[in-house]
């Protein structure tokens, strides 16, 4: 049993501290949302008044924030995790945040004494519930050994993809590929129902052949082939444009600062920033197929 502070209790993070109270740890949890932090509650977290009370009744802080600005305040702020945390302490950041954030957070908890892994997740929010999650983990080995035990409690696939900063490069490169695979797969499936081939037909045929991808035969678009996909739900996420967007808009920056050319990347980008535009930032990321036949 290891004593954990974790710090964001939203949509994924609510799941994620419930698999790891789930493995017997014990789990102190803090979110500003008094309700959330009930719930963990319910699911045997122990509510913590403040942040930093969580963190000093931990040996480890797993924080899931929603940007860069909240992780280096969380950690580094006054009277912030680092300001509360015993010498040596594992800080665990499952946040998707800029790469250069990321590095940032690691030199100033390296400075302070710390060890950090940045270690996004791949998933959504029912793997996050069921534990299956796929952990792209970033940062020194010996960070990421004392980090594994207490992932593979949150998740199925963990990775370590290199040094401090390349556990948000993986994710942000995964879901820059993905969304620009999801307006191909929308695009296609358009296509062949427009010449008169249906749904199933197409998906029976090409997802056992060239044009084969997860968006395809895992997360369809189109209503019918695929009964879990968000398709059948009326597109209620799942994964949001909007949370697809900031993931596009921080490949966009990170090629930027690289001097990386990423031409698809930037055409996606502009197809969920519209589709935001348009007021449906909650609509699930593969809703796209809808834009795109007119029906939003």
């Amino acid at each position: 049993m290891t004593k954990i502070a974790f710090i964001g209790l939203g949509n994924m993070g609510s799941g994620m501290c419930a698999n790891l109270c789930n493995a017997g740890h014990e789990v102190h949890a803090f979110d500003l949302n008094e309700a959330a932090v009930q719930a963990a509650a319910a699911h045997g977290a122990l509510p913590a008044l403040s942040l930093a009370d969580a963190v000093k009744a931990a040996d480890v802080v797993v924080t899931m924030l929603p940007a860069g600005k909240h992780v280096l305040s969380v950690y580094f702020g006054d009277n912030g995790v680092a300001a509360n945390a015993k010498p040596g302490m594992l800080f665990i950041d499952c946040s998707t945040i800029a790469v250069e954030d990321a590095r940032e957070a690691a030199k100033q908890a390296e400075a302070g004494g710390f060890l950090m892994v940045d270690a996004p997740v791949s998933g959504g929010t029912a793997a996050a519930d069921a534990g299956t999650l796929t952990f792209m983990a970033g940062g020194p080995d010996a960070a990421f050994a004392k980090a594994k035990p207490i992932l593979d409690a949150m998740g199925k696939n963990i990775f370590h993809a290199g040094g401090s900063g390349n556990g948000q490069a993986a994710k942000i490169a995964n879901n820059m590929l993905l969304g620009i695979s999801m307006i191909g797969t929308c695009e296609a499936f358009n296509l062949a129902e427009k010449l008169g081939l249906d749904a199933q037909t197409f998906f029976d045929i090409s997802s056992v052949s060239s044009g084969q991808c997860w968006s395809m035969t895992s997360y369809c678009p189109a209503p019918g082939p695929v009964p879990t996909s968000p398709a059948n739900r009326d597109y209620k996420p799942g994964f949001a444009v909007a949370m697809m967007l900031k993931d596009l808009k921080l490949a966009h920056e990170a090629a930027v600062a690289a001097g990386a050319k990423i031409t698809l990347g930037e055409m996606a980008e502009k197809v969920y920033g519209d589709l935001d535009a348009r007021g449906h930032s909650g609509l699930d990321f593969s809703g796209v197929m809808k834009d795109l036949k007119g029906a939003l």
